[in-house]
């Protein structure tokens, strides 16, 4: 196996020049770790844990999206499948098996993790816009199983999914309760995703973004850190959809749309492409909108269209992006 240093050096200069400092987080990354975790701490006391919960999940799943898209460079229309799979397994072992909410969220995440096992090996065999368009029809295929499937409610969905006892033990009926469970689940994925994108495998992931050939030339076979990254990011997606289904108590088919898809690319190019924070800013911006313009009906889906072009005309790295260049640093 090729020494990652050589990548480093060659493919990716960037990267090794800058400087971290505590749990390979750089001295940026970390004031903006601290500020987070303020928000997660004070959030729930001054707006709405419900409201609050959904930003996190959506929050966690534009996250790993963008551990596909922002580090790999695979963009994939197709991540509501995990997501919504994530959401249907989960409410269906929890209402139906009396799985208990970390059980029915770990096998959400782990079907999740299968499918994009399945779909991932197919579809990294193509680049580009094939590659993209394996993965919606892969994608589309899944939601038409939703719709057919018995365990899944059809059109009605699963509802009344119950949130449980945390290990059997702490009752999560209240919302400040299950907000905490699911600040900690985001929490503890957010920090995740970080390590691995600052791990030597994260290093080869940029150098195969950057310049797959010469990736390739140095010794790694590429194809299979791509299945791999493809993995987690489906994993992590179930995980966020999981979470969600017993939050709300309910999945449904809206969760694994190709409009689902849509809004998670959206959700990512707002807060920036290959940045840390810019997927949870991002997911924070739609979510908000959503949530406060809702009244406006159609219109919200205009404006978040306005918004779009104005960031790919404006501020072509996302806001986090454009206010990391702007203060030269790495967020």
């Amino acid at each position: 196996m090729a020494d990652t240093t050589s990548i480093t050096a060659g493919a990716i200069p960037d990267v090794a020049q800058e400087a971290h400092g505590a749990w390979g987080f750089s001295r940026a990354q970390l004031a903006g770790l601290v500020i987070l975790i303020t928000i997660l701490v004070v959030g729930p006391f001054v707006l709405y844990p419900v409201f609050l919960m959904k930003l996190l999940c959506f929050a966690l799943f534009a996250c790993a999206f963008n551990l596909l898209i922002g580090y790999v460079g695979l963009l994939s229309f197709g991540h509501a499948a995990y997501f919504g799979m994530g959401g249907y397994l989960a409410g269906y072992t929890a209402k139906s098996l009396g799985f208990t909410p970390e059980l029915a969220i770990i096998t959400g995440g782990v079907t999740a993790g299968l499918l994009g096992v399945v779909a991932g090996w197919i579809a990294i065999r193509r680049q580009g816009i094939y590659f993209a368009m394996i993965t919606l029809a892969l994608a589309q295929m899944v939601y038409f199983f939703c719709v057919q499937a018995p365990f899944t409610g059809g059109e009605d969905g699963i509802q009344a999914i119950p949130r449980g006892s945390l290990l059997g033990v702490v009752p999560l009926d209240r919302d400040m309760s299950m907000y905490w469970v699911v600040a900690g689940i985001f929490l503890a994925c957010f920090l995740l995703i970080h390590r691995i994108i600052h791990s030597p495998y994260g290093m080869v992931l940029k150098s195969i973004r950057e310049n797959e050939p010469r990736a390739t030339s140095l010794g790694y076979r590429t194809d299979d850190y791509k299945l791999m990254a493809f993995i987690l990011s489906a994993t992590l997606a179930g995980v966020a959809g999981a979470t969600k289904s017993l939050v709300f108590g309910i999945a449904t088919l809206t969760d694994v749309h190709w409009s689902m898809s849509g809004e998670v690319v959206l959700m990512t190019l707002v807060g920036g492409l290959g940045t840390v924070f810019g997927p949870v800013v991002g997911a924070a911006v739609i979510v908000t909108m959503q949530n406060y313009l809702a009244e406006m009906g159609a219109w919200v889906t205009v404006i978040q269209g306005v918004i779009f072009v104005a960031c790919v005309l404006a501020f072509r790295r996302g806001l986090i992006g454009e206010l990391g260049a702007l203060l030269k640093v790495k967020l």
